[in-house]
């Protein structure tokens, strides 16, 4: 899944859970947190594997489900410690969700190996090809198919949701340039 589908599928699922949880929409840090979460597996496996071939592909060693193992009780340690569990908790549902998102269809009609990654290194990865970076695998394999359009449609429904939820994080985003730029916006 590319990058602003992860974002989407973890915005959706969040609004649902900060509005089901505390009763309001999200609050702008768990939303910063959510989306960091959202994208983390792919930040961390691909350039390790695609621009300095230290792992064996793009969804390795932060997409499994061993390292899910180590990092969820990490975070809500972290989390609990920093006082600020909401904020744990978002960057969960976006880790958790880039997870379960990467899944491809075809492993839900029976082929398991493209879920291979789950239990990497126990499962040996499908062979992958050579890539340069994000830039070289959106101009050389990005194709428009319904799975890319799905994506597209998603994303534009977070757009929708994060505008009727008040668009969290867009205040802070805002305090924040006015302070370094010394500019009001």
């Amino acid at each position: 899944m590319w990058p602003w589908g992860h974002l989407a599928v973890a915005y959706l699922l969040y609004s649902v859970v900060a509005r089901r949880r505390f009763d309001r929409p999200p609050r702008a840090l768990p939303a910063f947190a959510l989306a960091i979460g959202s994208q983390f597996p792919d930040l961390i496996d691909k350039p390790l594997a695609w621009n300095f071939g230290v792992l064996p592909g793009g969804r390795t060693l932060v997409h499994s489900l061993f390292t899910a193992a180590i990092l969820v009780p990490a975070v809500f340690v972290l989390a609990d410690r920093l006082e600020s569990r909401t904020v744990g908790v978002a960057f969960l549902v976006g880790y958790g969700s880039h997870l379960l998102a990467d899944v491809p269809p075809s492993a839900l009609s029976g082929e398991f190996d493209a879920a291979a990654y789950l239990l990497w290194p126990a499962l040996e990865q499908p062979p992958e090809a050579p890539v340069a970076g994000i830039l070289d695998a959106f101009l050389h394999y990005y194709e428009l198919g319904l799975y890319e359009w799905t994506q597209f449609a998603l994303f534009a429904a977070a757009v929708v949701v994060w505008y009727v939820d008040g668009m969290p994080g867009l205040g802070l985003v805002r305090t924040s340039l006015e302070r370094r730029l010394g500019v009001r916006t």
